[in-house]
This record gives structure tokens, sequence and C-alpha cells, in this order.
């Protein structure tokens, strides 16, 4: 999840192509599955990623022009346990 900063949408203009460029490069190689910031108020954004461990997940954000350029005022990498729907990492079914 990444902490936008408050001038984040007056600021994302600039560095929108090559942000977007990265993220589906990182999509293509099958590590990043959806990302996108949340509305009202845009101040976090979630990038869901495929991987065996937090490495890719961390070599995208410092190559990430909106983490490089301030738009990003921290990022957390956290494991996502799925245990509902088709693509559930650990599916779980009701007794």
């Amino acid at each position: 999840m990444y902490d936008l900063a408050p001038d984040y949408l007056e600021r994302r203009g600039q560095y929108r192509d090559a942000h977007l460029k990265l993220a589906w490069e990182a999509q293509e190689r099958g590590e990043l599955v959806l990302a996108g910031a949340l509305a009202e108020p845009s101040d976090h954004a979630v990038l869901v990623f495929s991987c065996d461990s937090p490495e890719p997940v961390q070599l995208f954000a410092a190559r990430d022009p909106y983490v490089t350029h301030g738009l990003v005022r921290a990022f957390h990498v956290r494991q996502w346990n799925t245990v509902v729907g088709d693509d559930a990492f650990n599916p779980v079914r009701p007794g």
C-alpha cells in the first residue's frame, strides 16, 4: 500500500506515464495483479502483487517515479492471505 502525499493528484501528471509503464511491465511479468489509487480521499493506493517474496515489490517501489519523486510518503509491503474466491491463495470453505 502506498501512503500518498497531499498534493499527489496535482503532481502525478508529469510522472504518470513512467509509473504506468513500470506497472504494466510488472503486470506482464506476472508480478502485479491489480493497482490503483483509492478515491475520496485519494490518500492511498493499493497494489496487489503475486510473488514468493517481498523482493519484487520492494524493487518496484525503488524504481517507481511516484516514490522517487515524493508523491508516495511511505509504502507498506504486507502478505495478504486470501481465502475466498476463484483465485484465493488458500481457499477455505465453511464446515
